[in-house]
Order: C-alpha cells, then structure tokens, then sequence
C-alpha cells in the first residue's frame, strides 16, 4: 500500500511539470480567472462521480477543520503565489516558493511512526541545489523593494507544506473531499477575479485546449492524486522527489521551444534526480529484518 500511494504521489509531480507549459500555451487569462476556470474544470470528475454514485456525497460530510485545511491549502498556495509573482521577480519569488517540499521532508519528523534520518534532508537539499541551478539560469539577487512578493513566496511555501502535512493527519478522510476543496478554491478564485483583474478569454482553439488541460491534470487530478500519495504514500521520498517538478517543467518547455537549453538544466538533473535516490533509500533498498534467534 505504501509503495502504491508513493507511486501515485510521483503522479501528481509529474501532472505539475506540465503546469508552466499549459499555462503559457492558454493566452493572456489573469491568473485569478484561470485559476477560477481550472479549478472548476478540476472539480467534473468528482461531481461526475457523485451523479453515477451519491452515495459518495457522504464523504463530503467533513469536520470544519478538514475544510479549512483544504481550502486554505488549495486557495491559500495560489493566493499567495499569485500574490508573490505580481510583487517580486518570478526567479526569486519561485525560489522562495519551492522551498515547500525540504519544509515537507523535515516536518514529516513531527508526524506519528515517522522518522526523519540524514539522508532525506539531504536528498531535499540536493533537489534544492538543482531548483536553484533551474531558476538561477539569468541570475539571481534579493532587492528590499519585492519584500513582500518574498514574504508572499514564503508563506506559499509553508502554506503549502502545512496543508500536505496535516492531510497526512486526516488520512481516514476520503480523497473525494478534494472535489469540494476544488469547487471552494474556484470560487474565491472568482471573487479574486472579480475584484482585482479584467476578465480575458482564450483567443483560439488551442488556447482553450490549454485551458482545459490544466483543469484536468495540473489543477485538477494532481490534486486527487496529491492527497491519496501523501495519506497513503512515503511522505519524505514524495517531498524529496517533488523538485523533479520544476525540473521537468523546463525540460518539457525547452523541448516544446519555450525555453532555451542551458548547462544547467544537466546539473539539474544530476542533483534533482540523486537527491531522490537518496530519500527514496528505505524503498529502494530496505534493510533486512533481522534474523530469529535459533532455539536453543
């Protein structure tokens, strides 16, 4: 069981890595309005489930805390990361952003039968190491001006990390539930929208396909996805594992032409994908039980 939840937490990963392509391939939308559209789009295949089965709208039956743990995850992190990227450079605002998966790997040490050892920090930071060698590629500096575009990429961070480490608390809660966190987050997107940004639609048909491919994958089934791996899975190897996103974000965006290949990217790939060796060391290669004591 735990092998599988890990394997489905390494989807959601992989989903996010197409997240920077699908975002810029969907035209001009403000994120708030985009965010609002996906994450509806996000939402279908639950309520779809719930039309064929409702007797599975019982699971939407949570504990006030439940909800605000996953409304404040899901709305909260893009709140906040919006919020950073419109009052700080993007290079530093996702440095800032991506430190979510070390603080997962190091609070896991406070989650009941888990045990922090040397070599998941150290496979978090080497996939730190790599996230900054990906970001850094046109230089890097912190200026006081963007204070609080940091302060926004920090809370992100720990928005982030703080919503996966106390879903792995509510590991009973069934992962229907993110349908509701989907439809919550959609909707104070929208509000957001309305307030603050001028609505924008897609331009052609393949701006749309963008669109709604985020709402499918990225922002929509990673999410499911997401919580099954971190209730069911290896907290610390997924939390070492998730730099792999930004890396294969730039991979597939070199490959599709948004970005151009750069050294970098193949010390990336080295730190990233060690570092994720390193964590996973447990399920790579577990250690023997020791043998029975023969009877005397």
């Amino acid at each position: 069981m735990k092998v599988r939840g890990t394997l489905i937490g390494f989807t959601a990963i992989l989903m996010w890595s197409l997240l920077a392509l699908m975002t810029a391939a969907s035209g001009k939308m403000p994120p708030f309005q985009l965010s609002a559209v996906a994450f509806a789009i996000g939402s279908l295949p639950g309520l779809l489930l719930f039309a064929v089965k409702p007797e599975r709208l019982k699971f939407l039956r949570q504990s006030p805390k439940v909800w605000i743990v996953g409304i404040a995850g899901l709305f909260g992190y893009h709140f906040l990361y919006f919020t950073a990227l419109r009052n700080a450079p993007a290079v530093e605002a996702g440095l800032i952003a991506y430190l979510w998966p070390l603080f997962i790997v190091v609070g896991s040490a406070l989650l009941p039968g888990e045990r922090l050892r040397w070599y998941h920090v150290a496979g978090a930071l080497a996939g730190l190491a790599g996230t900054v060698a990906i970001v850094s590629r046109n230089g890097i500096s912190f200026d006081d001006r963007y204070a609080l575009g940091y302060g926004a990429a920090f809370l992100c961070a720990f928005t982030w990390s703080g919503y996966s480490l106390l879903t792995r608390r509510f590991d009973r809660v069934s992962t229907d539930v993110v349908t509701g966190f989907c439809m919550a987050t959609s909707l104070l997107s929208l509000v957001c929208h309305l307030f603050l940004e001028t609505t924008v639609w897609p331009e052609n048909a393949g701006e749309w396909i963008a669109v709604v491919g985020l709402g499918l994958l990225p922002v929509g089934a990673a999410f499911y996805a997401w919580d099954y791996g971190v209730k069911n899975g290896d907290i610390q190897i997924i939390g070492a594992a998730s730099y792999a996103a930004p890396l294969l974000s730039t991979l597939i965006l070199v490959l599709s032409g948004f970005a151009e290949p750069d050294w970098r990217i193949l010390l990336a790939c080295l730190l990233i994908a060690g570092g994720a060796l390193l964590a996973a060391r447990d399920m790579l290669k577990p250690r023997a039980s020791p043998e029975p004591t023969p009877a005397e």
